[in-house]
């Protein structure tokens, strides 16, 4: 069935630009979208300003480098090939090949690590991190570089460990982290906006 879907996914794609083209953008640069979103949540200023949103950026990233270091000691234990390398027949390559093992997909878990983390704390940057997960997850598989067990593993891998760093005894010390921060930040902005006016 993990075979099928892929030769579903990727298969359609050769024959429809249309669907294959703004995927294989996503899965070459959701990181972009990503930090873009990061930057939006922790560096607003005014009435977009939200302590919740400075909360779910700092959360993401712990998050990410959570679930990325589990997933490299998962594909330290067992280097799944890609799809490409396993069924060369069956595979349509739209990026350039990748030399690490399949399982999970780092982007995958990566992007769910993030989206869960900001989800948890900022409603609605966390339903449009929520959207570009899937988005980067169902691309890879469009792509042809990950079976889809491959990115749903890491969409499970990204939600537990962005759900570990939302237990009470962790989430307090990450939000006072962020707080400090945030504190530094807008006593750097202040002293630079009063320099300026010098």
């Amino acid at each position: 069935m993990d075979l099928d879907l892929y030769r579903a996914l990727n298969g359609f794609a050769t024959g429809h630009d249309g669907f294959e083209d703004p995927l294989r953008w996503i899965a070459l640069n959701a990181q972009l979208l990503f930090v873009a979103l990061l930057g939006a949540l922790y560096l607003a200023r005014g009435k977009w300003r939200s302590l919740n949103g400075r909360h779910a950026a700092v959360a993401a990233g712990f998050s990410a480098l959570l679930a990325l270091a589990a997933a490299h000691l998962i594909t330290d234990l067992w280097a799944r090939p890609r799809p490409y390398a396993a069924h060369p027949a069956d595979a349509h390559l739209f990026v350039a090949p990748s030399h690490d093992p399949s399982f999970p997909s780092d982007h995958a878990t990566a992007a769910f690590a993030i989206a869960v983390a900001i989800l948890l704390r900022h409603r609605k940057g966390g339903i449009v991190a929520l959207v570009l997960a899937v988005l980067v997850a169902v691309s890879r598989v469009v792509v042809g570089v990950h079976y889809p067990s491959d990115v749903l593993g890491g969409a499970l891998l990204g939600t537990l460990a962005a759900l570990v760093l939302w237990h009470p005894s962790v989430r307090g010390p990450l939000h006072a982290l962020a707080d400090w921060s945030a504190r530094v930040y807008e006593v750097t902005l202040r002293r630079a906006a009063a320099t300026l006016k010098v």
